[in-house]
């Protein structure tokens, strides 16, 4: 005869199957292969022969060929344009910060009167369609004789620059307590001294994720710069776009390019992710 407490004891320890969790998993598994598989294949793509990228079935198991990287640095001088990207991404981000993080401290600190429609004038740059601003960019860029220019991209690069940049750090500033910028004042500091040794310290996450995103914004931006750049200030994503031409595309070179492109961003994204994401929830926890 079997014994209850035993049926009862082998029952409870058995482990239960969580369905729920289960079919969380699984969806976290889905999500992650179709974001990585895009990448996965451009980079396979750029390794592989000409005929091997045109080939049906796909070829997964192939020998690696760098000839499409050689072709792509030497064809479309990748190399320039992946340092021009680097200069107007870097410069926009500065120019950025330098603008943005005082304005957000005293939005956030300060009340005036008409701060509510700065606000909404400053976050509504971003709500605007960059197509419907190209062609007026262009014609102004033209008149000023300043096409090809690199610092007309860094400039216009700070009108959706700016705006995130207050966005984030502005809530920043509201998550650090008012009693402190009051006790640096009653210690006798300016408010000048006060918001750069007292209150920004304390607000850096949230200045380096702006820092991020506004690199990244400007490292992949791609409409401005084609209407704007011919040759000597061509930034990284136009050149991916100069080997399609005609009826060939040579998609070697293209993925080659695009794995260019975009590898130093995740490597910099995978460098500062702990940085993100205590930013983006620093100011969303009082």
């Amino acid at each position: 005869m079997i014994d209850a407490d035993v049926v009862r004891e082998n029952a409870v320890s058995r482990p239960r199957v969580d369905l729920g969790h289960l079919a969380v998993g699984v969806a976290l598994v889905l999500v992650i292969v179709a974001t990585v598989f895009p990448f996965f294949w451009m980079v396979a793509a750029s390794l592989k022969t000409r005929a091997d990228v045109l080939a049906f079935p796909p070829v997964w198991i192939f020998t690696p060929t760098l000839d499409h990287y050689r072709e792509a640095l030497s064809r479309v001088d990748v190399a320039r344009s992946l340092f021009n990207s680097l200069i107007i991404g870097t410069a926009s981000t500065f120019l950025a910060l330098l603008v943005g993080t005082p304005a957000a401290y005293a939005l956030a600190r300060w009340e005036w009167r008409g701060k509510r429609e700065v606000w909404f004038w400053i976050i509504s740059n971003r709500f605007m369609s960059p197509v419907v601003l190209a062609l007026p960019f262009f014609l102004l860029a033209r008149a000023l004789g300043v096409l090809d220019n690199p610092w007309t991209l860094v400039a216009i690069y700070l009108t959706f620059n700016v705006p995130l940049v207050v966005w984030i750090v502005m809530d920043q500033f509201r998550a650090v307590p008012r009693e402190l910028d009051e006790a640096a004042v009653v210690d006798g500091a300016t408010p000048f001294i006060a918001f750069f040794r007292v209150v920004l310290p304390l607000a850096t996450p949230g200045v380096v994720v702006s820092a991020i995103l506004c690199f990244i914004f400007s490292w992949n931006e791609l409409l401005y710069a084609l209407v704007l750049t011919r040759a000597a200030a061509r930034t990284a994503p136009v050149a991916a776009t100069a080997f399609m031409s005609g009826y060939d595309l040579p998609w070697g070179e293209i993925m080659a390019t695009g794995t260019m492109i975009v590898l130093p961003v995740i490597v910099f994204a995978l460098l500062v992710s702990r940085h993100l994401v205590r930013g983006l929830t620093l100011g969303a926890i009082k």
